[in-house]
C-alpha cells in the first residue's frame, strides 16, 4: 500500500461496462510528512474519499481483492481514508 493525497476526480462518460457506477479520484503520493513524491495515479475510490483527504492505495493485483474491484480492469484502488500518520514520536498528519 501506498499513501496518497486526492487532489481531483476523473470523469469518463465512455468506459469498460465494469467500470460503470465506480467513481475515479486523482492521488497524488506522498511521504508520511505530506511532502509529495511527484507520482500521480488515478485510483477507483472505493470508500467515499473526498479531494483533500489522505488515503491507502493499493495498486497491481492486489487492487482486485476488494469487493468493490473483484473481476474489474482495477490497476489502483483507495481502500483506506487515513485518520492519523505518525511516527518517531511524531504526529504527521491527523483527521480529527
Amino acid at each position: 500500500m501506498q499513501i496518497g493525497k486526492i487532489i481531483g476526480t476523473a470523469v469518463s462518460t465512455k468506459k469498460d461496462e465494469k467500470l460503470e457506477g465506480l467513481r475515479l479520484q486523482i492521488v497524488e503520493y506522498i511521504e508520511p510528512s505530506g511532502k509529495s513524491t511527484g507520482s500521480h495515479v488515478v485510483a477507483v475510490d472505493s470508500v467515499g474519499a473526498g479531494v483533500g483527504e489522505v488515503v491507502l492505495v493499493a495498486c497491481g493485483s492486489s487492487a482486485r481483492l476488494t469487493e468493490t474491484s473483484k473481476e474489474k480492469p482495477v490497476d489502483a484502488i483507495i481502500m483506506a481514508i487515513v485518520d492519523e500518520l505518525a511516527g518517531e514520536g511524531s504526529v504527521y498528519y491527523k483527521n480529527y
